[in-house]
């Protein structure tokens, strides 16, 4: 039976192009329907970069190439590509149509590596998986068929002090940017060489190239990307350090980056520790400054303050916030909701990670793609107090009729405008204080 999902979080397969945008002078091309492009572009809004939006070349795949196949086309495409735009990476995207006529894709990426065009093929029928999963896909297909080429001048765990990290999916969390460069800040201070191979703050694909250089991978998520560590620990034998959720603010970040050291430390890998210790300690001391300024604020408005929130996020995001919020601003979590399908091998250890939210309470936890489904769970409950709703721009409607506060931070996103905001590590922890409370004072008159 089929099931119709109301207010979907993310976009079919092939939107993990948007992954392909996200590196400097790479470009993707799509090899199907021309609505595919415009469902993503429609969907992520203001996420064009230097090749996305409608600027990616399409065969717009039709009637013609359903009969007698589109691998001509598709050759032509990417010929003209070459001419148009200046890419240092193609990376060819099958949509459904593709898939099903079966276009041999690879053999004819073959003959343009053959004449020293690094081409890349993925497979991203929309039937086969979300932009989640495929985020993983694209990435390992980048490094089987373009990492794989630099390899004799690249050798594998060379730089002792490097990591590749694998954190926020671009454009899927919309906080991409800054929250990368935030752990490339956090990281390079601790001593190590950092590869974050998307957005402005990356080398682009000269930093691709060298990921086998690394000593090791740190994945920070409770499941998007753990197929990328454990393919890079299978192909090059880099071990990986895993922290299952956001860590924003001081609490948090403070584990994050003592688990990385410790981490280090079992591969005695030769860094200052000492002067890694000092700087989370500085950086600590910075953030608990702040929010001591915050004291007079909070107490002045102690009864108009949100006092319980509904998150409805993904994983990554939903028990990262619910720590936060819980331990550093005390705004208690009720029922929270994770939209991202996340499959269920992964469920119980996100469970578990709550859990280790507090020893008191027990925090309500849903997993539910259909966020329409969502919303009216939500609004079939009542608690006291002031309430917070976290979640997409769909959800503001949601927030005004149950009287709560409301704060965008998921796509879809049309009212918010994010260019240099981020989410995690201690400066992340308190913009996020801002724009709450910075929401709750712009009800007052």
């Amino acid at each position: 039976m089929s099931k119709i999902i109301e207010q979907e979080r993310y976009t079919c397969a092939i939107g993990a192009m948007q992954s392909v945008v996200a590196i400097p002078k790479a470009l993707p091309i799509l090899h199907s329907g021309p609505g595919c492009g415009m469902m993503v572009r429609g969907f992520f809004e203001r996420s064009t970069g230097y090749a996305g939006g409608s600027t990616v070349p399409c065969t717009n795949f039709s009637e013609q190439e359903v009969v007698f196949g589109g691998i001509d086309k598709l050759r032509l495409n990417i010929e003209n590509s070459y001419k148009v735009l200046e890419s240092a990476l193609q990376v060819v995207f099958t949509g459904c149509t593709a898939g099903i006529v079966g276009d041999d894709v690879e053999s004819l990426a073959k003959e343009f590596r053959a004449i020293g065009k690094p081409l890349v093929t993925v497979e991203t029928t929309g039937f086969k998986c979300n932009n989640f999963v495929a985020h993983s896909e694209v990435v390992n297909a980048i490094i089987d068929q373009y990492v794989q080429l630099f390899i004799k001048d690249n050798s594998i765990r060379s730089e002792k002090n490097a990591v590749n990290l694998f954190a926020s999916i671009p454009y899927q969390d919309q906080f991409w940017k800054e929250n990368l460069r935030t752990y490339k800040y956090l990281l390079e201070n601790l001593g190590f060489k950092v590869h974050i191979l998307f957005g402005p703050e990356s080398g682009g694909v000269t930093e691709w190239q060298q990921i086998p250089r690394a000593n090791f991978n740190i994945l920070v998520s409770p499941w998007y990307g753990q197929e990328i560590v454990e393919h890079l620990e299978a192909v090059y034998g880099q071990p990986f350090f895993k922290f299952p959720h956001l860590p924003i603010g001081a609490n948090e970040t403070e584990k994050f980056l003592h688990g990385v050291l410790d981490f280090a430390k079992h591969l005695e890998i030769a860094i200052d520790y000492d002067n890694a210790a000092g700087f989370i300690k500085h950086e600590s001391a910075a953030y608990y400054e702040e929010v001591d300024n915050l004291a007079t604020f909070l107490l002045e408005f102690r009864y108009g303050l949100p006092n319980h929130v509904h998150i409805i996020h993904d994983a990554g995001y939903v028990v990262g916030l619910s720590k936060f919020l819980l331990h550093e601003t005390g705004i208690v979590p009720k029922e929270q909701f994770i939209v991202d399908n996340t499959p269920e091998k992964f469920q119980q250890a996100i469970k578990e990670d709550l859990k280790t939210t507090s020893n008191k309470k027990n925090i309500s936890l849903t997993f539910e793609p259909d966020a329409g489904k969502v919303q009216d769970i939500i609004r079939g409950i009542s608690h006291q107090g002031r309430g917070l709703i976290i979640g997409s721009g769909w959800d503001k409607q949601l927030a005004k009729e149950k009287k709560y506060d409301f704060l965008s931070a998921s796509v879809p996103s049309p009212y918010r405008l994010v260019l240099t905001t981020g989410y995690v590590g201690f400066h992340g922890g308190l913009r996020i204080m801002e724009d709450i409370f910075n929401s709750v004072l712009s009800t007052y008159k």
